[in-house]
């Protein structure tokens, strides 16, 4: 479509970054705050929003100021043009980590925390001084809300189903195996499924629910197994599983590292589980962002640079958890390739 300056001329256009901190905001004297002006001023554009637009676009609530549908609408197209403005005017400016100073929010897990957590803050305090991070954990009933009120840079976990302007990228993919106190339990690897299955299980699950993809797994072989535990907090479970006679199932990475830390034991599955896929979301509108594009293409660094397994026992070497290859850019609200639906639970 062919632009119309005149008629584009006589709009402000600083008019749009209000509204675009006002849809974030939900408030005047927010929205006036986030964009560095006062309430009165904040006001006024408001006003000529809803003249320019000709809809009241926020109206007022009990819980603050509601948008519109037409406002509604609006989020989205408006986040990523202004967003695509920000990155043609700052073209010119040459990158440097060394020089930056940005905080990135990123939702994950604390499995995903612990294991790229460490090594992101080690490389960042070398090189990358004046990047700091606000990690928090991931939400999954309002993730892809955060992403859209840029609450939140980036998110990781298994899978997501995302919308036209959310971004996805594979970081890794992992195996289960099972992790033990070999002097409580008296087992050495590779465990057959009825030494498995005779000790209870510590089961972590993010969804609330004493069930995961192990029960999956072996009802369909007429199985079963006892829960001594439900958590939904992995980093817990190691210290769980090296105070009693207990088995866990996890994924690899996580239980290799938890092994080498507290002295545990790791065998391979005795049942086969399916390998899952991490991997991260963000919005649209940052997938030309310099720093956010260099933050990802980090991390997915950071994340093939976990070690191979080491075998266990006998000469069988564990499943491999994958080098974190990198996938395209998925896009367009699909999951990332043979992500499945796994959920969080073991």
């Amino acid at each position: 479509m062919t632009i119309d300056h005149i008629d584009l001329a006589r709009v402000d256009l600083n008019l749009l970054v209000a509204l675009d901190a006002l849809l974030a905001e939900r408030s005047v004297t927010r929205a006036a705050t986030r964009i560095g002006i006062g309430q009165s001023a904040m006001s006024s554009a408001l006003s000529r929003l809803r003249t320019l637009f000709g809809d009241e676009l926020l109206t007022r609530a009990p819980e603050g100021m509601r948008p519109t549908p037409r406002a509604l609408a609006l989020a989205e197209p408006l986040r990523i043009v202004l967003r695509q403005v920000q990155v043609l005017v700052r073209r010119d400016e040459a990158f440097d980590p060394r020089t930056v100073v940005r905080t990135f929010t990123i939702s994950l897990p604390d499995s995903t925390e612990v294991l790229l957590g460490t090594r992101l803050l080690a490389y960042l305090r070398q090189e990358a001084p004046g990047i700091s991070l606000l990690l928090r954990s991931v939400d999954r009933a309002h993730v892809l809300e955060e992403i859209d009120a840029d609450r939140i840079d980036l998110a990781i976990d298994l899978s997501f189903r995302g919308q036209m302007h959310h971004k996805q990228r594979l970081l890794y993919r992992d195996s289960y195996v099972c992790l033990f106190n070999a002097a409580l339990v008296g087992l050495t690897p590779p465990i057959s499924l009825d030494d498995y299955l005779r000790f209870p299980h510590v089961l972590t699950s993010l969804r609330e629910t004493a069930h995961g993809v192990v029960d999956d797994a072996l009802a369909k072989i007429g199985r079963s197994r006892t829960l001594a535990v439900t958590s939904p907090r992995f980093i817990a479970v190691p210290f769980l599983v090296r105070s009693a006679p207990v088995l866990t199932t996890m994924h690899a990475r996580l239980a290799l590292l938890f092994a080498e830390t507290l002295g545990l034991t790791v065998s391979p599955a005795p049942i086969p589980l399916d390998d899952v896929a991490i991997g991260m979301l963000w919005h649209a509108s940052y997938d030309d962002d310099p720093a956010h594009r260099w933050l990802r293409d980090l991390l997915r660094r950071l994340a093939g640079e976990g070690r191979p397994l080491p075998e266990a026992g006998e000469g069988r070497p564990l499943p491999d958890a994958g080098e974190g290859r990198p996938l395209p850019d998925v896009g367009e609200g699909r999951p990332f390739p043979d992500a499945g639906e796994a959920p969080a639970v073991s």
